[in-house]
């Protein structure tokens, strides 16, 4: 009898998976408000220059005093970030010719906005632009903004996969939903965008603390034939989440209380987490098989099979998991990753699929504006775009395997941006079709490589390995936003930055093995017995290191 036997006796399927995933997946619905929050909260709306502070404004309207004061810029609407050092009143006379009055306009002296912008507050009342004047000089602070949130995420990948590893995935899960709630509290009442900054830095943070953890609940209390569906019914989670904060922003337009709406909802997952059962994978593995022995009880009687849990005793697990408690005699951490070829070639593969994934993601999706339309109405049409995707690749990875999904996904997605770069700027619904056609597909992407990783890493150090590709991730989506910057001088390497990326990565993925119908892996000779495929016989090497390691490995796994 093994783990997976085990779990099928006590009810693999019944009550208490499906409460356990749905309370599991609720968190996630608000993931996608914090990773995206930045389109609405770090909106840019139209401005240019206030008024001088000394000049009388009681017997003119707003219109001629935007004209004596704000010069026009070549678009023909007025300057953002000059005006006028003296308010110039002969402009707003209609005699003079259109020539002679711009001649005459370039010859006049500007300076920056010494009293501050006036904004127009059409699409949201305030937004962290408004509240502390990032334009002209300082917009590159907004991008900070999301790059001191994703790497709050990086820091959180690093911190939270190694200690969910040593102190369990319940204890890490219900600390990161209360910081959750806490930082987006504090984000929200933030009075300096330093400190704003700050906890937006703890929210990302948490949001790792989170996807790990969840993960990991998710898959290590579900059999392997279920693996695909739950997987990705978890990702709809995520694609609903979007529709949600569209309609969410829509009805608060002030930032604060926007963060804040998207912030209350993770004080009640964290009331409700203390209710999650810890993995028992982890507790036999983490020598802690009485509490494993609880934990199983407690699933069969939620599952109606009192009868069964009756029946499970120490004795009982020690012997289903002899093989694995005999490997994870040795200490395990994130050099493991590196430690085999087979490992090797997995850990890189894979941190490049996220990598890139993440990447060419956060590049299409946080900036919203440059579509020219209703930035409410562009973030549904991304996030619905995920529903057929994510049904696509289901199907994909269900018949085809994981590895040839995953290749399809990236390959196609940098295909579309590529494509995109050959578009007239005119054809603005062409443009805006093969950008949703390319975040569906990098959307595929994200809902495959977080099944497949988690079936690639073996349970002994599944959080290090997810902590590390996740760390990839978040590295990637820091870097998106520098990658605009490149746009200034040259329009067309943005795009061709986010478009080569995944296509690239794609050809790594190649390299990956194959897990379709595979049992999840709990020991690292579990993968090295797996493979590739069409190089099992060169691994003698790595077998001997790993006995070398825990020689009961080997034998108990050549004897089971």
């Amino acid at each position: 009898m093994t783990f997976s036997d085990l779990l099928e006796q006590v009810g693999s399927t019944g009550r208490f998976q499906v409460l356990h995933v749905t309370l599991l997946s609720m968190p996630i619905l608000m993931m996608a408000s914090h990773n995206l929050l930045q389109n609405f909260v770090a909106a840019v709306p139209p401005h240019h220059c206030a008024p001088h502070a000394n000049l009388s404004m009681s017997s003119m309207g707003a219109g001629d005093v935007l004209q004596a004061t704000v010069p026009l810029g070549q678009n023909g609407k007025p300057e953002r970030c000059r005006r006028y050092v003296h308010p110039q009143w002969q402009l707003l006379s209609s005699n003079s010719s259109e020539s002679l009055l711009k001649e005459g306009v370039e010859e006049i002296e500007t300076q920056s906005c010494e009293d501050g912008w006036y904004y127009k507050t059409t699409e949201m009342s305030s937004t962290i632009i408004t509240e502390w004047d990032l334009v002209c000089d300082q917009r590159a602070l907004k991008q900070m903004s999301q790059t001191t949130y994703m790497g709050g995420v990086l820091v959180g990948a690093i911190l939270f996969g190694g200690l969910s590893d040593r102190f369990g995935r319940r204890g890490l899960l219900l600390i990161s939903n209360l910081m959750m709630a806490v930082g987006g509290t504090c984000a929200a009442f933030s009075t300096s965008f330093t400190m704003f900054c700050i906890f937006r830095f703890c929210c990302g943070m948490a949001l790792s603390g989170l996807v790990l953890n969840s993960f990991s609940l998710i898959v290590e209390w579900i059999p392997t034939r279920v693996r695909t569906v739950v997987g990705t019914g978890t990702g709809y989670c995520y694609t609903a989440g979007q529709l949600i904060l569209a309609a969410v922003a829509y009805s608060i337009r002030d930032w604060r209380w926007l963060t804040l709406a998207v912030s209350l909802p993770f004080y009640v997952s964290f009331l409700y987490s203390w209710w999650f059962l810890e993995s028992a994978r982890w507790l036999v593995l983490t020598k802690k098989p009485e509490q494993a022995v609880k934990n199983l009880k407690t699933v069969a009687r939620i599952n109606g099979r009192r009868a069964e849990a009756d029946k499970i005793n120490l004795e009982m697990l020690q012997e289903s998991m002899k093989k694995e408690m005999a490997c994870s005699k040795g200490s395990y951490s994130a050099l493991d990753l590196l430690r085999t070829s087979t490992m090797r070639t997995i850990t890189v593969c894979l941190s490049a699929v996220w990598f890139s994934t993440s990447f060419a993601y956060y590049g299409l999706s946080m900036d919203l504006q440059k579509f020219g339309v209703s930035i409410y109405l562009i973030q549904i049409i991304f996030g619905a775009v995920d529903i057929p995707a994510k049904i696509l690749v289901t199907i994909s990875m269900s018949m085809l395997g994981r590895r040839p999904s995953q290749c399809g996904a990236l390959v196609l997605a940098g295909v579309m941006i590529l494509i995109n770069l050959l578009v007239p700027y005119d054809l603005q619904v062409l443009r805006t079709s093969l950008a949703v056609i390319g975040k569906g597909c990098l959307a595929a992407s994200f809902s495959c490589c977080y099944l497949y990783s988690g079936e690639l890493y073996p349970t002994v150090i599944r959080q290090n390995g997810m902590g590390w590709v996740s760390m990839m991730a978040r590295f990637g989506a820091m870097v998106a936003p520098m990658v605009l910057l490149l746009g200034e001088d040259s329009p067309w390497l943005p795009g061709f930055i986010y478009g080569g990326a995944p296509i690239i990565s794609g050809i790594f993925a190649f390299f990956l093995p194959e897990t379709l119908a595979q049992p999840l892996p709990d020991t690292m000779q579990d993968v090295e017995d797996r493979g590739f495929g069409w190089k099992k016989d060169k691994r003698l090497p790595e077998k001997e290191n790993l006995a070398k390691k825990d020689p009961s490995c080997v034998h108990l796994k050549e004897s089971v």
